[in-house]
């Protein structure tokens, strides 16, 4: 069974792209599954279940990080899709958590990005770019061309080995490159790891400590005159 993470900020089409992508994927006899997560509220599933009947699933990650909460449950999903007989697996994680990457050895990872969002936003988002396989950019109507240009230098800058796929949503242009990157894609690995490195520690503010000021914490910290950076990969 292959496995494909999507991962992305909030409104920039990623259940749009995969859902042009579901139904291309049944049509050449490849039956997805699908899980949702999300923090707190998803209807996604339902609405795939509903229109495709395949198998569907969405988890809540709550008080984890999407991203974090992905890593807990996808060797379940992994049997879960299996037992189901698919051919696929579609994870749609929020990814709220830009300096973590979702994305595991074995599979593709796509992230998705709008292009209204601002000619810097590629250089904001960390790992859940440079660590991605496919950089989907959405919304390619709502900007000039010269904004498009730009957009993908900045990519590049990032993520050189980064594939980058232009696709409008709404109508479904620019998604069979996209399914044909799932189809030529390996089998997933039995034993999954993590692509890269997560983040240097735990801080106590992530284990529910409440008090303002780095002097009350420890770990990771940081103060303002402080701004040693590291970028892991």
């Amino acid at each position: 069974m292959k496995i494909l993470i999507c991962a992305g900020p909030a409104t920039t089409g990623k259940t749009a792209v995969l859902r042009h992508m579901i139904g291309k994927l049944i049509k050449l006899n490849i039956q997805p599954a699908f899980l949702k997560i999300d923090v707190q509220y998803a209807e996604e599933d339902e609405i795939f279940a509903r229109e495709f009947g395949i198998p569907t699933r969405k988890v809540y990650s709550g008080e984890l990080c999407p991203d974090h909460c992905s890593v807990m449950v996808l060797g379940e999903a992994m049997q879960w899709a299996r037992k189901a007989e698919s051919s696929v697996l579609i994870v749609e994680t929020a990814g709220l958590c830009l300096r973590c990457s979702p994305y595991v050895d074995g599979g593709l990872g796509f992230v998705v990005l709008e292009a209204t969002s601002g000619m810097n936003l590629p250089l904001k988002v960390g790992p859940i770019l440079s660590l991605a396989d496919v950089a989907v950019v959405t919304k390619i109507d709502r900007v000039s061309q010269a904004e498009r240009e730009v957009f993908r230098a900045r990519i590049q800058e990032v993520a050189p080995s980064v594939k980058i796929r232009e696709v409008n949503a709404l109508y479904g242009i620019g998604i069979d490159p996209l399914v044909d990157l799932v189809v030529s894609s390996p089998e997933a690995e039995e034993q999954m790891l993590l692509r890269g490195n997560p983040p240097v520690g735990t801080c106590t503010i992530c284990v529910g400590k409440k008090e303002v000021g780095w002097q009350s914490h420890f770990g990771v910290v940081r103060s303002l005159e402080n701004q040693t950076f590291y970028r892991g990969e």
